[in-house]
């Protein structure tokens, strides 16, 4: 006896735990004029570009310059490759929707797509704190900054803010896996992002909003602290510097790292430290951009190739003058 394709719908969604979704369409900006995606494709495949470059640039003049092979650029550097993939694992995505109208996306592509954005946001909220931590000893105990920030302890804190990122997420593919999707399948988002994602499922959901409500609270709040405290004391002993133009110079380092902090953490909040009913689709998009392409952008030029030891390396390393590529006024 031959079964309509309902009838076959129906067994397959009582079998188990077999999902009738095989892919998920992602509908992200898909109000704007076709002329109007393919421009924002072209922005953000500049933006996308130059973050690539500059990051990739930062990690190999560290690896290759020796005064740059400090404690401080070692975090530099591991922010710049978590900054590469944390970006790409969105980006790449978004420029095939916007540049060729391609969509779909696969569920296991969409769970690795979600588990590593997250993943790889808590791997840097710690790296955050971490550089925060070298900030406050290179400014607060100078004179104790070699014996406090040797290699072995650098060293141990990164790989401690990687695992722990990667490890406090491995209950997400989990329960992910576990989740069944009986239709509809088109995500409100460009990417797999929790909320969306969540949203569509026919399974029950509440543990995993539950663990990721509180879990990304207390990552993103609890390093936001710690980063603060740190920064307060930091200032606390930028304001007793007996030089003026030294308290200048730490007063503008200090305020170009708040401005990325501010967007990183203001991003997330908006996002996901406050109920997702009071945020609009257009506004959750746009912050999600600030998110995963500004801040990603910004990050080279902020923490490393505005300094001039980086410069140099950099104009050494391209084999040319000073003044050909950082020409003084």
């Amino acid at each position: 006896m031959l079964l309509s394709q309902q009838d076959v719908l129906k067994l397959g969604m009582g079998a188990g735990n077999e999902t009738a979704v095989a892919e998920f369409i992602l509908e992200g900006f898909s109000g704007l004029d076709q002329r109007l995606q393919l421009f924002l494709s072209l922005i953000l495949l500049l933006m996308y570009l130059t973050t690539l470059t500059g990051n990739t640039m930062i990690i190999f003049l560290v690896c290759v310059d020796h005064r740059l092979q400090t404690p401080m650029y070692f975090f530099i550097s591991n922010l710049a490759f978590l900054e590469i993939w944390f970006t790409s694992s969105t980006t790449i995505k978004l420029l095939v929707i916007l540049s060729s109208g391609r969509r779909t996306i696969s569920l296991k592509s969409c769970f690795a797509q979600s588990y590593f954005y997250v993943a790889l946001g808590f791997t840097e909220f710690a790296l955050l704190v971490v550089m925060s931590f070298d900030r406050y000893v290179a400014i607060c105990q100078p004179l104790h900054y070699a014996a406090i920030m040797k290699q072995q302890l650098c060293t141990h804190l990164v790989v401690a803010a990687w695992v722990l990122g990667f490890t406090l997420l491995s209950y997400r593919l989990v329960l992910l896996s576990k989740l069944t999707f009986c239709g509809p399948n088109k995500i409100q988002h460009f990417f797999c992002d929790s909320s969306p994602l969540f949203k569509l499922s026919c399974s029950d959901t509440t543990l995993l909003w539950k663990a990721d409500s509180i879990l990304i609270s207390f990552v993103v709040l609890g390093s936001l602290c710690l980063i603060m405290v740190s920064y307060m004391c930091i200032f606390h002993c930028i304001l007793h510097m007996p030089s003026a133009s030294g308290r200048r110079k730490a007063f503008a380092t200090c305020s170009s790292h708040l401005t990325a902090l501010a967007i990183v953490y203001g991003s997330c909040i908006v996002l996901y430290a406050r109920p997702s009913e009071g945020v609009s689709l257009e506004t959750n998009t746009i912050v999600a951009l600030l998110n995963t392409v500004l801040y990603p952008f910004l990050n080279p030029f902020i923490y490393s190739l505005r300094n001039k030891t980086v410069k140099l390396a950099l104009e050494e390393a391209l084999g040319r003058p000073k003044v050909w590529l950082f020409p003084r006024s």
